[in-house]
């Protein structure tokens, strides 16, 4: 891992605990493992795997917000979508990826969707973005997000677009050596 969290007496994380917790960062006293060990390995923790699958975790939540495959609704939605987007759409379709789009990040494929994602918003012009960004703004429930149409779609589409490269930028750590760390430091550190 990259990031090294160190806890200073200014530090937000160390503010939480001593203040928000109640917890000295020196309990319990003569412990093999105190509170600052535990925050470290906290820390550790959400730089390293769970931001991968909070990005995954988010991006199944937008294309929850969406009509769902299936119904009247969602047959209709991603026809419209299909025409709004053309072949870029079949990297999202449901007809077109490939079974259980989703059951795939259960099995450990947590890019597979990431990439689709990705490779939808690449084959976009802007015109098709634009159509695609109405298309789903149109779909979402106006009532539960307060604004309507394609600035809702474009914020979707925005979003999807980030999370999707959190998770490839995330699993891309997952082939790193402790080598390729240090080289990394190094080069930075001779800069």
């Amino acid at each position: 891992m990259i990031v090294r969290r160190h806890l200073s007496e200014d530090d937000e994380l160390t503010q939480h605990l001593t203040h928000q917790l109640n917890t000295p960062l020196e309990w319990p006293e003569e412990a093999g493992l105190n509170t600052q060990h535990v925050a470290k390995i906290a820390a550790a923790a959400a730089c390293d795997v769970a931001f991968n699958q909070a990005a995954n975790g988010h991006l199944v939540d937008l294309f929850a917000a969406l009509p769902l495959p299936g119904t009247p609704e969602g047959r209709e939605f991603w026809a419209e979508l299909r025409r709004a987007a053309g072949d870029a759409a079949l990297y999202i379709d449901p007809a077109n990826a490939g079974g259980p789009f989703f059951d795939y990040l259960v099995k450990g494929n947590e890019g597979g969707i990431a990439s689709r994602m990705l490779s939808f918003m690449g084959e976009l012009d802007d015109q098709q973005r634009d159509a695609v960004a109405k298309v789903i703004g149109d779909a979402l429930d106006h009532n539960a997000f307060g604004a309507g149409g394609r600035y809702l779609g474009k914020l979707w589409l925005r979003d999807a677009e980030t999370s999707a490269w959190h998770v490839l930028l995330a699993s891309r750590r997952a082939y790193e050596t402790e080598d390729d760390r240090k080289r990394f430091l190094q080069a930075w550190r001779d800069a």
